[in-house]
């Protein structure tokens, strides 16, 4: 059943709310994510980011009655570092400019917000429109969401969605190490590795409108989502990674070691060398990953606090009629 909103009165008259939308060759539905994003936040600022289209998407946004920065390194994670650079606001909602998300519930995703001082507010998708979230987007959903999950700890349901809220102190502490959709990882891992409040709303998810088309390539994407995945594992947990290459590593060693040393106990000889060395060779890279793990966990420790740091340093909105 699709989820029906209620547009709020404006809570917070001296909110600066920011509306962000990252788009690539999307002529046929930009003026109507404009429009409708103008009706339910009437008081947001509108930025449309541009990213080389070739259709005239951002003629057709300027005509809606957004301003447009041209983005010129190809990327929605490109796009995402410009934005959060770019704008300066107290909140950011950022959305696709595909038509497909509902720009209704925007209100309702700022004042979660805002009213539970969080940092930022997932869009959680939910449709009975198999053209609009294709089954293959849904089980590589699932799949790469409970692999952050097992990795991470507690993550999100939806955590590839596009449409997203985010506190000023999200939008000014995050990094943006990422280039192209597996952007939304990154977003979800950042918040997850720093402890930040955050929260997920049911939305409605529509089919892109007739002459709109996706990027998203799901084998191509989905394994990039997954390197991601693997690579912040390495860069905020280095003690779990490398520890497991250690143990894996140790594993082989051992299985190879006690064959040759059971042969030593029976004969006195040591007939089999290369297996000897392996052996030793594999005990010694291990030892390394080990150590790795142990020096730049205490790295990562410290990183971590710089970051939080950075993060404390942005003082938090404060709702003057609250």
């Amino acid at each position: 059943m699709p989820i029906i909103r209620i547009i709020m009165p404006n809570r917070y008259p001296d909110l600066r709310v920011a509306v962000v939308i990252p788009c690539y060759n999307e002529a046929a539905a930009i003026a109507s994510v404009i429009r409708d994003f103008k009706t339910h936040l009437p008081a947001a600022s509108i930025t449309a980011f541009d990213n080389n289209s070739t259709d005239g998407t951002a003629d057709i946004a300027r005509g809606a009655g957004a301003r447009v920065v041209a983005v010129p390194f190809q990327g929605k994670g490109n796009v995402v570092r410009r934005m959060f650079a770019d704008i300066d606001a107290d909140v950011y909602v950022m959305a696709d400019g595909d038509a497909t998300y509902d720009a209704a519930v925007a209100p309702e995703l700022v004042d979660t917000l805002i009213r539970n001082k969080l940092d930022m507010v997932v869009g959680s998708r939910l449709s009975d429109e198999q053209t609009a979230y294709r089954l293959g987007h849904r089980f590589g959903n699932v799949m790469l969401t409970q692999c952050a999950a097992t990795i991470f700890g507690k993550t999100f349901k939806d955590m590839l969605s596009g449409y997203r809220v985010f506190s000023r102190r999200y939008a000014k502490t995050f990094p943006a190490h990422s280039k192209g959709f597996e952007i939304e990882t990154e977003l979800a891992v950042h918040a997850l590795s720093m402890r930040m409040p955050v929260a997920e709303v049911a939305t409605n998810y529509k089919s892109r409108p007739e002459g709109s088309h996706s990027k998203l390539n799901t084998y191509r994407d989905g394994f990039r989502i997954l390197m991601t995945i693997i690579r912040l594992f390495k860069s905020e947990k280095p003690f779990a990674f490398f520890t497991a290459g250690f143990a894996i590593c140790a594993a082989l060693s051992v299985a190879l070691a006690i064959p040759v040393f059971q042969t030593f106990i029976e004969t006195g000889l040591v007939p089999r060398i290369p297996t000897v060395i392996l052996s030793s060779g594999l005990a010694m890279v291990g030892a390394i990953l080990l150590i790795c793990g142990i020096v730049l966990d205490t790295v990562t420790h410290g990183r971590n606090e710089n970051k939080h740091l950075a993060y404390l340093s942005i003082p938090a909105w404060d709702p003057k009629d609250d």
